[in-house]
């Protein structure tokens, strides 16, 4: 215990307790504040005010103001007020939760609340939340607000969720941000319990509610710093709250309605069909439009904030997605395809394989439990009012499954499913004792020990309960150098590199353990770009060996365009465009350009550089093109277009401009394969050039091999190797 309280472990426990109940504290108080009492029960508010929160703190992160002391303020003052104004708790003519009979179920869901809340404070190694959840937490309380991010995809998505994280963060860390979304997943059974003791089947819903909480895939991704359990939370809080207003018809329940349907938006793209939902369900009950205007209203100011910053950040409001909607130097049309493809199929072979992927075998990336196989129940609840629209809730917030058939994708489906499994098996005994048999059954088969007994070895689940850990009795680094893959690096990197470094690598590493911006080559196209130069020296199919050359008569041109005629996945790409007389090239200084689609980056065409390049965004199709005006009338008779094998099915003709404006053909190229020196180094200034100083790469990686091999001929120094990762320096 001395040995404890030395080490610091102590207080870390205590800053790590204290930041989540502080910001669960907040949130609680601001739905409190503004709803009264208007919404009964702490879940109500705890969503409510999780939308008030996450708006508040975009705004302190706008102005600039986020720092603890600024959410020290907030949080006092919102709980102060509450703890004054006292609102009244759950009221009205509702069967009592508390009985014998609920005796073993709250015996269960505390076995499983201890569980999962030791595994929360336990230090964070889930892949994306000591990636990029927390990364971009950990970069605005760094830079007390919004930091202008261009380089990440993941930045453009809405965190909504992250500014609840935020305040936790401010003082206890990782781990108190994975608390926080802990506290989603009580509110969430919680408010599944109550729903169904207001719609009469207790019992059942007491059911539903264990087979949600004790669901492995639940309460993996509900005690790390995802946001999927917060979407979920959102999603079913929102249906409760539809529910409500349509009993009561209490129009103070609309702001309620629309602040959490914006809040699900501003979680995930993907709940967007629940503001729909909203808004129709109000204007089908009440057959009146103000109602609806008014849910609109609210759900907007949580969702345009978001829309907003991503318009000025890329350009593109709907960022990383629909680039052909809004094209955008940032993010391709032909990187969104890849990207959705594969989120489509992941590895699986067919489709069919999803049923026993997601409940059992845990190859999407965990594993709802076996109970689930049995889903289908759920239909037979069609023949209940409750049944219809429980089963229209999981529609909603299941429809956008197949963009991502990852697991987690199903769990803000997951309460609506459960609840009408639950309720389908009817209110009789038979049902009854046959819903209690379930969902004891799935506690059981839910335990971290007795999950491999069916489900891949490599399943993403709770393993133990790390208690040791969670309350930094042992040391929280010891626990991250044992369960996280690559956490070596990011001690490496901060302890080589200068604060405000920039390091480019090909995978991703838990960016939220490092201080260091770190560029990955898939999350934009910069870091492509980047990743493609580093490429450039070694990849046969990427060095500029060949050249396309047009030869006509000699005659004055003002203008040329290049037209692409060819079709296949692979991209148009340009090196060096050179125009000639007489075998003499000429000057390239006033040349302007541009092209279809993608008309960034066209000076790079012509920069007489061997590792830089102009690159379409799109897969290969007729009628792409590239215009260039000399800015006067040249005397030219050939023009050559220098790249890489690697652009597949490529085909070019060249246009001149006639006196008429219309574009005329010119010539047809011949192809040929010319030497190209050695750019190892001239790659390396080019990152240099783009702001990279250091590049970490891994086995497999193209360059990896050859610049450990042959560094001096690179330009680099290695700095230092770590779970599989070498840095090097750029000289």
């Amino acid at each position: 215990m001395i040995r404890w309280i030395q080490n610091g472990g102590f207080v870390e426990a205590c800053l790590i307790a204290f930041g989540a109940a502080f910001a669960i504290a907040t949130v609680v108080a601001l739905g409190s504040l503004i709803f009264g009492r208007i919404l009964r029960d702490w879940p109500e508010r705890f969503l409510s005010g999780a939308a008030i929160l996450s708006l508040l703190v975009f705004a302190i992160c706008t102005c600039g103001l986020a720092y603890p002391a600024t959410f020290v303020t907030l949080g006092l003052a919102a709980i102060g007020a509450a703890v004054y104004r006292r609102p009244s708790s759950s009221i009205g003519s509702q069967p009592s939760l508390w009985s014998r009979a609920a005796i073993p179920f709250a015996a269960v869901f505390a076995t499983y609340f201890v569980l999962y809340v030791i595994n929360a404070m336990a230090p964070e190694f889930s892949p994306d939340g000591s990636g990029y959840h927390l990364g971009f937490v950990s970069l605005f309380l760094r830079e007390h607000g919004f930091h202008h991010i261009d380089w990440d995809m993941y930045a453009t998505f809405p965190q909504g969720a992250e500014m609840l994280f935020l305040v936790a963060f401010a003082f206890g860390k990782h781990s108190a941000a994975a608390v926080v979304h802990f506290a989603f997943l009580v509110a969430l059974a919680w408010q599944m319990v109550l729903y169904s003791r207001r719609a009469g089947f207790l019992l059942q819903g007491a059911c539903a509610a264990l087979l949600v909480f004790a669901s492995p895939l639940m309460g993996k991704d509900g005690t790390a710093a995802y946001n999927d359990v917060a979407l979920a939370a959102a999603a079913f809080g929102l249906f409760a709250l539809l529910e409500r207003w349509d009993a009561e018809r209490d129009p103070r329940l609309l702001a309620a309605i629309g602040l959490i349907a914006g809040f699900a938006f501003s979680v995930k793209y993907t709940a967007a069909l629940g503001i729909v939902w909203a808004l129709v369900f109000v204007w089908v009950r009440s057959r009146r439009f103000r109602p609806a205007v008014a849910v609109a209203a609210c759900a907007a100011l949580a969702v345009l904030p978001w829309l907003l910053r991503n318009w000025l950040w890329t350009g593109n409001p709907l960022a990383p997605l629909y680039n052909n909607w809004f094209p955008n130097p940032h993010f391709t049309t032909s990187f969104e395809a890849g990207y959705r493809a594969y989120l489509a199929r992941y590895d699986l072979r067919s489709l069919w394989e999803i049923p026993a992927a997601v409940t059992v075998h845990g190859t999407l990336v965990g594993v709802l439990g076996p109970v689930f196989m049995v889903a289908p129940l759920a239909l037979l609840a069609l023949r209940r009012r409750e049944g219809r629209r429980l089963c229209l809730g999981a529609l909603v917030f299941g429809a956008m499954y197949f963009s991502n058939i990852g697991a987690r994708f199903l769990l803000p489906a997951l309460p609506f499913v459960a609840m009408a499994m639950a309720i389908a098996l009817g209110t009789g005994v038979a049902g009854r004792v046959v819903a209690v048999g379930l969902a004891v059954a799935h506690s059981f088969c839910s335990w971290p020990s007795v999950i491999p007994s069916y489900a891949s070895e490599y399943v993403w689940r709770l393993h133990d309960i790390p208690w040791k850990w969670a309350l930094r009795f042992r040391p929280a680094d010891e626990f991250l150098r044992e369960r996280m893959p690559q956490y070596g690096l990011n001690v490496l990197i901060e302890h080589v590199t200068e604060p405000g470094a920039t390091v480019f690598t090909y995978g991703a590493i838990p960016e939220a353990y490092t201080s260091r911006r770190i560029l990955v080559q898939y999350e934009s196209e910069d870091n492509n770009v980047a990743g493609e130069t580093l490429a450039i020296p070694i990849d046969p199919g990427l060095r500029p060996t060949w050249l396309a050359r047009f030869t006509f008569p000699a005659q004055p041109l003002r203008a040329i365009r290049l037209e692409q005629t060819g079709r296949g996945e692979s991209q148009w790409r340009i090196y060096e465009l050179r125009a000639l007389h007489g075998g003499a090239e000429l000057s390239r200084s006033g040349w302007r350009g541009d092209a279809s689609p993608f008309p960034w980056r066209i000076p790079s065409a012509f920069d007489s550089s061997l590792v830089t390049f102009w690159e379409c965004g799109d897969f290969l199709r007729p009628g792409q093109s590239m215009t260039i005006d000399f800015g006067k009338p040249e005397t030219i008779d050939a023009l050559t277009v220098q790249s890489g094998y690697a652009q597949g099915d490529v085909a070019l003709r060249l246009f001149s401009r006639a006196p008429s404006g219309a574009w005329e053909p010119l010539a047809a190229p011949s192809i040929e394969t010319i030497p190209v020196p050695d750019l190892r180094r001239a790659a390396i200034a080019q990152l240099k050039r783009s702001g990279i100083g250091y590049v970490l790469l891994f086995e497999g990686d193209i360059p990896a091999k050859d610049m450990r091999d042959h560094p001096a001929d690179w330009g680099v120094e290695l700095l230092g190797e770590s779970d599989g990762g070498s840095l090097y320096k750029l000289q």
